[in-house]
């Protein structure tokens, strides 16, 4: 078997990188294999649903343009939100009061998931509890109280307890922010620990995973065929696994799915400076559209995320970006050096929802996270995983979702979404 040559990363300086040493290459797929099932993407999505697969005896092939984690599975912010990315409200109106319930359980048992998945395959990716929303408008703080007693009263989720301005200000120390609440069900953890830990997993129970394996062409059949530069991958069914990494390859999630950067960096270990702006181990995430998040590392170091960008190319340097964003947030901060500066690809959608639906009936994605997943992609997969074995109830659920395509098709999504997110940073700012 032949080792490809793999990629460079989008940034050598993530901080993920540097505390999980990577693995050894995988071959790159080799000739014309057969599986039962080919994945395409070895993030958090296509490595859950190809360790569920496995362990049920089903033949499994994962192809990684790169190298696993490469993606925005390995190079997130970290945070474990509650819910599905739109919050009950807008569920109820979507897909009305039932259904919404049955997505709220659902996410609910993506957080047993995610703990079963780091119990059972001995997966150490320093999760810690606690998750603050802060409010950067007045107006957000009462909204936010309502939505926590809503939790507690309609879905019997009494984790998030609000905060006022001065309790905000005791843990998060800026005067940016107006209030906020805090959810003790939620939290934080090293993404790429995590998505190391399931290929792990996977590979254990038999899936086979390729890397420097970038999907060239899909060709649709009743046994459709993936095409690399190395060869040919021919399945019953394909599960397209790539968030915001694809193209060229499947149109119809290409016109849904829209690759946006975001950019994060990391400060060297600052030990009693860290009480200077976070007073306790809780993630941050705020309440701008285009959001800022931040959180404490296990190894005391600052790590903020800020500042997005509308291309798959990544600045060469995105430590100013972010120092731009830190500054706004923690001006006692605005001139501290950065040990680790990086960029990600992630998917969005015109709605925020996540696009899963069935392509063809032989191929099958999850797509579109928006942000949220951490928490949803190794559930999805799982959920992928299940429709492969002709379980369909949640499947179909999501598939309820409006995820409509954006217009143009992929020509005009970029300039269209550019404009849109345009107008919400300046809506941010006012």
């Amino acid at each position: 078997m032949s080792i490809s040559p793999n990629p460079p990363p989008p940034s050598d300086r993530s901080y993920y990188a540097a505390v999980n040493p990577a693995p050894p290459p995988r071959p790159a797929l080799d000739g014309a294999q057969r599986a039962d099932v080919a994945i395409v993407g070895a993030g958090l999505t296509g490595l859950s649903a190809a360790l569920r697969l496995a362990e049920q005896g089903v033949s499994v092939r994962v192809l990684e343009q790169a190298r696993v984690g490469w993606g925005a599975s390995g190079r997130n912010g970290g945070q474990v939100h509650t819910g599905q990315r739109r919050d009950q409200d807008e569920l109820e109106r979507t897909v009305g009061k039932a259904d919404a319930r049955k997505l709220w359980d659902m996410a609910e048992d993506a957080k047993a998931l995610l703990r079963s998945l780091m119990q059972s395959h001995q997966i150490d990716c320093a999760y810690e509890p606690g998750l603050i929303h802060a409010d950067h408008k007045q107006s957000f703080v009462e909204e936010n109280r309502a939505y926590a007693e809503k939790l507690a009263r309609d879905y019997d989720y009494g984790l998030v307890a609000p905060l006022d301005r001065d309790e905000l200000r005791a843990l998060v120390k800026t005067d940016q922010y107006f209030g906020g609440t805090i959810d003790r069900g939620a939290g934080h953890l090293d993404p790429l620990a995590l998505t190391y830990g399931l290929a792990r997993a996977a590979e254990a129970a038999g899936a086979v995973i390729h890397e420097g394996a970038r999907v060239r062409r899909l060709r649709h059949g009743a046994r459709p065929v993936l095409e690399t530069d190395g060869g040919a991958l021919s399945a019953d069914t394909v599960l397209i696994c790539t968030d915001g990494l694809l193209e060229g390859v499947e149109p119809t999630v290409e016109r849904h799915v829209m690759p946006i950067a975001n950019h994060i960096a990391t400060t060297a270990p600052l030990g009693d400076r860290l009480q200077e702006v976070l007073t306790s181990r809780a993630a941050v995430s705020d309440s701008r559209f285009v959001v800022y998040y931040f959180r404490p590392t296990p190894d005391g170091r600052l790590l903020f995320g800020g500042g997005e960008t509308y291309s798959t190319k990544l600045p060469r340097d995105v430590s100013p970006l972010v120092r731009r964003h830190l500054a706004n947030v923690f001006p006692q901060f605005a001139d501290i050096p950065f040990e680790h500066a990086w960029g990600g690809i992630l998917g969005v959608t015109q709605t925020r929802q996540p696009f899963v639906r069935a392509v063809r009936p032989n191929v099958l994605t999850a797509a579109g996270y928006s942000g949220q997943g951490v928490l949803l992609a190794p559930m999805f997969g799982t959920i992928l995983a299940e429709a492969v074995k002709g379980r369909l109830d949640r499947f179909d659920l999501l598939a309820k979702l409006p995820v409509p395509a954006f217009p143009g098709g992929t020509w005009l999504r970029k300039p269209i979404l550019v404009a849109a997110m345009s107008y919400f940073a300046l809506r941010d700012r006012l």
